[in-house]
């Protein structure tokens, strides 16, 4: 089998296997899987032989230029392609990995002692088990132990990147770390953090339920009605919070569904990350307040990013989808792949753009969007709309008033800045960066924003209490896309799909003003 590591309590020792079939064979290396950090640590030791590990192993598409090709017609209003979106099985045909290709991938787990846990209807996406030393062996690595430098426990790593046979169709590997976990871009209010009088109708002025429809679809009849959102999620939550939410927000009760992906249990609190259940009831009940026709709300929750993305990608009918969580790792090949088909499909993916203010320069700088090191992604991607936050200020009957940037002037503060990984998009070309600050040849971020702070929740099974982040206004916009895709419909329209050209083209409109506020303050 290649390369065979025989472990001692130490080092990884590597023996030339002469008389194996692929002796000779041509490997190809996957990079982006070793954290930057093990290169300034020393490794503990070894990650226990036995120590079972899930991986998702992605697969890289079968005509990536196609692709490509498609998503500029299908976004392009002089195309005859436009808004003429795929189904998942005709995406699949056309640009999925081949039966052949996912066969050989799982042929290749199977040999190395692998158990397949996981098959995707779309072929980029297989999951597998097995233990820490089948998994060394088949990818050629060695997983080491390390001291975190910033949390209070060990973390395991590959010591070098993986490699596999250069004719192997593999693309890349989620699960072979567990250095940047991931974890909810939402924050309890501080004390300090006063809330301005009659802002809302919640405790204390808080926003809660019809608030954010007066202050920014007055007089709207629409409300979601026929649509769905769909949300990312890490952790799980209590239906009887949401109930609580409506009730004290006199809101009609909206189906929710979850779907567990990773074999999760769904029980809240199932991924230990702090505030991570207080999160998952933050995103069901923004769509709820702003959209409160929507026909359900599907929860989407698991363990491995690209999992859930996957499975959220197949259920291509939810059009509205939105993450507030990040995870580390930096861009991958696989989760832009994922990303290009919900495109490809017509959905639109709303994600929070962060909340540690503005991004510095350059991918290893320490706020970096796209250091591998964070736990920021995917809050450059340019397949999907990123979204800031704001303060938002009402009059006395709840009419919108003013915006701010939402900057508490001590931790936190709405992400932005310039990606060091992804070039400018097309659509966001004909922007000028002059008065922003933005950059002509990489991605820009965010595209649009929301309230982000003095924002009302029921969670933790019978609490309440006031949070902030970026990760009020992601749902908040996919409900409101649920709003904008009702009255497509309404007209024999068909759905939006990935918003941002629509939106791009928008901001070069001369009626611009009559749409949208400008956030510069």
């Amino acid at each position: 089998m290649g390369r065979i590591f025989v472990r001692t309590a130490a080092f990884a020792i590597v023996l030339f296997c002469g008389m194996c079939p692929v002796f000779g064979a041509t490997w190809k290396t996957l990079p982006g899987h070793v954290p930057k950090i093990v290169s300034n640590l020393t490794a503990e030791g070894l990650l226990p032989a036995t120590n079972q590990l899930h991986l998702a192993i992605g697969l890289p598409l079968r005509d990536a230029a196609g692709l490509e090709d498609f998503l500029a017609q299908v976004s392009d209003p002089a195309s005859a392609n436009f808004r003429q979106y795929l189904t998942a099985d005709e995406f699949t045909a056309r640009f999925g990995p081949t039966v052949e290709d996912y066969a050989a991938v799982e042929k290749f787990a199977r040999a190395n002692g692998l158990t397949i846990t996981g098959e995707h209807g779309n072929r980029l996406v297989l999951d597998v088990a097995g233990p820490a030393a089948a998994i060394e062996n088949a990818f050629h690595l060695t997983l080491r132990t390390y001291r975190h430098p910033r949390e209070n426990r060990n973390f395991f790593a590959p010591d070098s990147e993986p490699s596999v046979d250069a004719q192997l169709p593999i693309a890349d590997v989620s699960g072979l770390d567990d250095f940047s976990r991931p974890h909810p871009k939402i924050h309890r209010a501080s004390a300090s953090a006063k809330v301005a009088p009659k802002s809302g109708s919640g405790a204390g002025g808080s926003y809660l339920g019809g608030d954010f429809r007066t202050a920014y679809v007055p007089g709207t009849a629409l409300t979601g009605a026929g649509q769905m959102v769909g949300l990312f999620e890490f952790d799980g939550f209590y239906q009887s919070d949401i109930a609580a939410y409506e009730n004290a927000a006199a809101l009609p009760s909206v189906p929710v569904q979850t779907v567990l992906i990773d074999k999760v249990s769904g029980v809240p609190g199932f991924s230990g990350i702090d505030e991570g259940e207080d999160e998952v009831s933050l995103d069901i009940e923004m769509p709820i307040a702003m959209a409160p026709g929507l026909a359900k709300i599907l929860v989407f929750e698991g363990s491995q990013q690209n999992d859930i993305l996957n499975v959220m990608a197949a259920s291509n009918q939810v059009r509205q989808l939105s993450c507030s969580w990040g995870w580390g790792g930096g861009p991958t090949t696989t989760t832009d792949n994922i990303f290009k088909e919900m495109d490809a499909q017509g959905q639109t993916f709303f994600n929070a753009a962060g909340d540690s203010g503005a991004f510095t320069v350059g991918a290893t700088s320490i706020a970096g969007v796209d250091n591998t090191a964070m736990a920021n992604s995917p809050a450059s991607n340019p397949y999907i709309t990123q979204v800031g936050g704001t303060r938002l200020t009402t009059d006395a009957d709840g009419f919108w008033s003013s915006e701010t940037v939402w900057n508490d002037g001590d931790d936190f503060a709405t992400g932005g800045g310039v990606s060091s990984h992804y070039t400018i998009p097309s659509w966001q070309t004909n922007i000028s960066m002059t008065a922003n600050g933005g950059s002509t040849k990489l991605r820009n971020i965010p595209d649009v924003a929301m309230v982000a702070r003095d924002i009302l929740v029921y969670s933790e099974d019978g609490s309440s209490a006031t949070f902030e982040g970026t990760s009020c206004a992601a749902p908040l916009w996919a409900a409101f896309m649920a709003l904008v895709n009702e009255q497509a419909a309404a007209t024999g329209s068909g759905p939006i799909g990935f918003a941002n050209p629509a939106l791009y083209a928008v901001g070069k409109n001369a009626a611009y003003a009559n749409y949208f506020n400008d956030i510069t303050a």
